[in-house]
Protein backbone atom coordinates (compact mmCIF):
# COMPACT_ATOMS: atom_id res chain seq x y z
CA UNK A 1 0.00 0.00 0.00
CA UNK A 2 1.13 3.07 -0.64
CA UNK A 3 1.17 6.14 1.69
CA UNK A 4 0.75 9.97 0.13
CA UNK A 5 2.89 12.16 2.23
CA UNK A 6 2.84 15.39 2.31
CA UNK A 7 5.38 18.00 1.40
CA UNK A 8 6.93 20.65 4.30
CA UNK A 9 5.04 23.50 2.01
CA UNK A 10 1.62 21.45 1.73
CA UNK A 11 1.60 20.95 5.39
CA UNK A 12 1.42 24.57 5.85
CA UNK A 13 -0.94 25.45 3.29
CA UNK A 14 -3.01 22.75 5.09
CA UNK A 15 -2.69 24.34 8.86
CA UNK A 16 -3.66 27.94 7.38
CA UNK A 17 -7.13 26.18 5.48
CA UNK A 18 -7.41 24.62 8.60
CA UNK A 19 -8.20 28.14 10.35
CA UNK A 20 -10.96 28.32 7.65
CA UNK A 21 -12.92 25.56 9.11
CA UNK A 22 -12.35 26.38 12.51
CA UNK A 23 -13.36 30.23 11.98
CA UNK A 24 -17.26 29.99 10.97
CA UNK A 25 -17.82 27.21 13.85
CA UNK A 26 -16.38 29.55 16.36
CA UNK A 27 -17.20 32.99 15.00
CA UNK A 28 -21.18 31.13 15.11
CA UNK A 29 -21.22 29.41 18.55
CA UNK A 30 -20.04 32.17 20.69
CA UNK A 31 -22.43 34.68 18.80
CA UNK A 32 -25.07 32.33 19.55
CA UNK A 33 -24.00 31.70 22.93
CA UNK A 34 -24.61 35.60 23.77
CA UNK A 35 -27.31 35.99 22.02
CA UNK A 36 -29.25 33.51 23.97
CA UNK A 37 -27.71 34.38 27.06
CA UNK A 38 -27.41 38.20 27.64
CA UNK A 39 -30.44 40.18 28.85
CA UNK A 40 -32.14 42.09 26.52
CA UNK A 41 -31.08 40.44 23.06
CA UNK A 42 -33.35 38.95 20.30
CA UNK A 43 -32.10 37.31 17.41
CA UNK A 44 -35.11 38.29 15.53
CA UNK A 45 -34.55 42.04 16.32
CA UNK A 46 -30.74 42.39 17.05
CA UNK A 47 -27.67 42.26 15.24
CA UNK A 48 -25.03 40.24 16.23
CA UNK A 49 -22.66 42.83 16.33
CA UNK A 50 -24.83 44.65 18.96
CA UNK A 51 -23.61 42.41 21.04
CA UNK A 52 -20.05 44.02 21.00
CA UNK A 53 -21.83 46.92 23.70
CA UNK A 54 -22.18 46.53 27.41
CA UNK A 55 -20.26 44.99 29.71
CA UNK A 56 -19.78 41.85 28.27
CA UNK A 57 -19.26 43.75 24.97
CA UNK A 58 -15.39 42.83 25.18
CA UNK A 59 -16.43 39.30 24.09
CA UNK A 60 -17.96 39.79 20.77
CA UNK A 61 -15.19 42.51 20.14
CA UNK A 62 -12.51 39.72 20.69
CA UNK A 63 -15.16 37.39 18.47
CA UNK A 64 -14.81 39.86 15.78
CA UNK A 65 -10.97 39.92 15.77
CA UNK A 66 -10.07 36.74 16.69
CA UNK A 67 -12.57 35.29 13.41
CA UNK A 68 -11.10 37.56 11.21
CA UNK A 69 -7.66 36.47 11.88
CA UNK A 70 -8.61 32.84 11.43
CA UNK A 71 -10.25 34.20 8.12
CA UNK A 72 -6.81 36.03 6.92
CA UNK A 73 -5.00 33.00 6.91
CA UNK A 74 -7.41 30.90 5.68
CA UNK A 75 -7.35 33.03 2.75
CA UNK A 76 -3.57 33.14 2.65
CA UNK A 77 -3.93 29.25 2.64
CA UNK A 78 -6.18 29.68 -0.49
CA UNK A 79 -3.76 31.74 -1.82
CA UNK A 80 -1.12 28.67 -1.57
CA UNK A 81 -3.09 26.05 -2.82
CA UNK A 82 -4.74 28.16 -6.03
CA UNK A 83 -3.54 29.33 -9.28
CA UNK A 84 -5.64 32.93 -8.86
CA UNK A 85 -4.91 36.03 -6.42
CA UNK A 86 -9.15 37.15 -6.96
CA UNK A 87 -11.00 34.53 -5.04
CA UNK A 88 -8.08 34.63 -2.20
CA UNK A 89 -7.95 38.05 -1.80
CA UNK A 90 -12.05 38.42 -1.66
CA UNK A 91 -11.82 36.16 1.62
CA UNK A 92 -8.94 37.89 2.85
CA UNK A 93 -11.47 41.52 2.21
CA UNK A 94 -13.65 39.35 4.30
CA UNK A 95 -11.60 38.70 7.14
CA UNK A 96 -10.15 42.26 7.36
CA UNK A 97 -13.85 43.35 7.66
CA UNK A 98 -14.11 41.17 10.54
CA UNK A 99 -10.99 42.20 12.66
CA UNK A 100 -11.98 46.05 11.53
CA UNK A 101 -15.83 45.17 13.05
CA UNK A 102 -14.40 44.60 16.16
CA UNK A 103 -11.81 47.80 16.04
CA UNK A 104 -14.69 50.25 15.08
CA UNK A 105 -17.73 49.47 17.06
CA UNK A 106 -21.43 49.51 16.31
CA UNK A 107 -23.60 51.95 18.31
CA UNK A 108 -25.89 50.66 20.84
CA UNK A 109 -29.55 50.20 19.06
CA UNK A 110 -33.05 49.01 19.29
CA UNK A 111 -33.19 48.92 22.93
CA UNK A 112 -29.86 46.52 23.34
CA UNK A 113 -28.14 46.83 25.58
CA UNK A 114 -31.30 47.51 28.10
CA UNK A 115 -31.73 50.97 28.56
CA UNK A 116 -30.92 51.88 24.78
CA UNK A 117 -33.08 54.01 23.23
CA UNK A 118 -34.89 52.91 20.52
CA UNK A 119 -32.84 55.54 18.18
CA UNK A 120 -30.08 57.87 19.10
CA UNK A 121 -27.47 59.45 16.85
CA UNK A 122 -24.55 57.71 15.11
CA UNK A 123 -20.60 58.29 16.02
CA UNK A 124 -17.91 58.07 13.77
CA UNK A 125 -17.11 54.18 14.91
CA UNK A 126 -20.55 53.53 14.38
CA UNK A 127 -20.73 54.28 10.70
CA UNK A 128 -17.05 52.84 10.14
CA UNK A 129 -18.79 50.04 11.42
CA UNK A 130 -21.25 50.13 8.87
CA UNK A 131 -18.90 50.75 6.63
CA UNK A 132 -16.35 47.65 6.64
CA UNK A 133 -19.45 45.30 7.51
CA UNK A 134 -20.64 46.10 4.26
CA UNK A 135 -17.09 45.85 2.15
CA UNK A 136 -16.34 43.13 3.86
CA UNK A 137 -19.91 41.29 2.56
CA UNK A 138 -19.49 42.73 -0.34
CA UNK A 139 -16.02 40.56 -0.77
CA UNK A 140 -17.23 37.64 0.70
CA UNK A 141 -20.04 37.65 -1.72
CA UNK A 142 -17.43 38.23 -4.51
CA UNK A 143 -15.49 35.12 -3.73
CA UNK A 144 -18.30 33.28 -4.20
CA UNK A 145 -19.69 33.71 -7.43
CA UNK A 146 -15.69 33.63 -8.44
CA UNK A 147 -14.75 30.10 -7.13
CA UNK A 148 -18.60 29.16 -8.35
CA UNK A 149 -17.17 30.27 -11.63
CA UNK A 150 -13.78 28.15 -11.16
CA UNK A 151 -16.25 25.04 -10.14
CA UNK A 152 -18.10 25.80 -13.13
CA UNK A 153 -15.71 25.66 -15.26
CA UNK A 154 -13.85 22.61 -14.04
CA UNK A 155 -16.90 20.61 -14.41
CA UNK A 156 -17.93 20.56 -10.36
CA UNK A 157 -21.56 20.86 -10.84
CA UNK A 158 -23.16 20.54 -7.26
CA UNK A 159 -20.29 22.44 -5.78
CA UNK A 160 -20.29 25.61 -8.39
CA UNK A 161 -24.01 26.28 -8.09
CA UNK A 162 -24.29 25.74 -3.93
CA UNK A 163 -21.33 28.31 -3.71
CA UNK A 164 -23.39 30.25 -6.41
CA UNK A 165 -26.55 30.32 -4.42
CA UNK A 166 -25.03 30.68 -1.10
CA UNK A 167 -23.58 34.24 -2.99
CA UNK A 168 -26.72 34.80 -4.22
CA UNK A 169 -28.54 34.18 -1.03
CA UNK A 170 -26.05 35.95 0.82
CA UNK A 171 -26.39 39.40 -0.90
CA UNK A 172 -29.76 38.99 -0.51
CA UNK A 173 -30.25 39.14 2.82
CA UNK A 174 -27.34 41.50 3.22
CA UNK A 175 -29.41 44.00 1.04
CA UNK A 176 -32.32 43.01 3.35
CA UNK A 177 -30.89 43.98 6.67
CA UNK A 178 -29.05 46.57 5.45
CA UNK A 179 -32.31 48.11 4.17
CA UNK A 180 -33.29 48.67 8.06
CA UNK A 181 -35.99 45.81 8.45
CA UNK A 182 -36.21 43.55 11.13
CA UNK A 183 -38.27 40.63 12.09
CA UNK A 184 -38.04 37.74 9.22
CA UNK A 185 -34.83 39.81 7.80
CA UNK A 186 -33.30 39.72 10.48
CA UNK A 187 -33.39 35.82 10.77
CA UNK A 188 -32.79 35.51 7.39
CA UNK A 189 -29.58 37.55 7.61
CA UNK A 190 -28.42 35.11 10.86
CA UNK A 191 -29.11 31.92 8.26
CA UNK A 192 -26.79 33.90 5.43
CA UNK A 193 -23.98 34.15 7.89
CA UNK A 194 -24.39 30.46 9.22
CA UNK A 195 -24.40 29.71 5.26
CA UNK A 196 -22.02 31.84 4.33
CA UNK A 197 -19.42 30.46 6.74
CA UNK A 198 -20.69 26.61 6.41
CA UNK A 199 -19.66 27.67 2.40
CA UNK A 200 -16.11 28.69 3.87
CA UNK A 201 -15.09 25.79 5.78
CA UNK A 202 -16.64 23.54 2.98
CA UNK A 203 -14.19 25.70 0.48
CA UNK A 204 -11.20 25.25 2.47
CA UNK A 205 -11.97 21.42 3.08
CA UNK A 206 -11.80 20.94 -0.59
CA UNK A 207 -8.85 22.49 -0.79
CA UNK A 208 -6.67 20.57 2.06
CA UNK A 209 -7.45 17.88 0.67
CA UNK A 210 -6.26 18.62 -2.79
CA UNK A 211 -3.05 19.90 -1.68
CA UNK A 212 0.31 17.84 -1.18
Amino acid sequence: MTVQTCSPAGRITRSLLGYGVIAGPFYVIVSLAQALTRDGFRLDRHSWSLLANGDLGWIQIANFVLTGLMTIAAAVGLRRALDSRLAPALVGGYGIGLVAAGIFIADPAQGFPVGTPEAGAVSWHGMLHLAVGGVGFLCMIGACLVLGARFAREGRTAIAWFSRFVGVFFFGAFAGIASGSHGPVTLVFVAAVLLVQGWLALICVHFHRATV
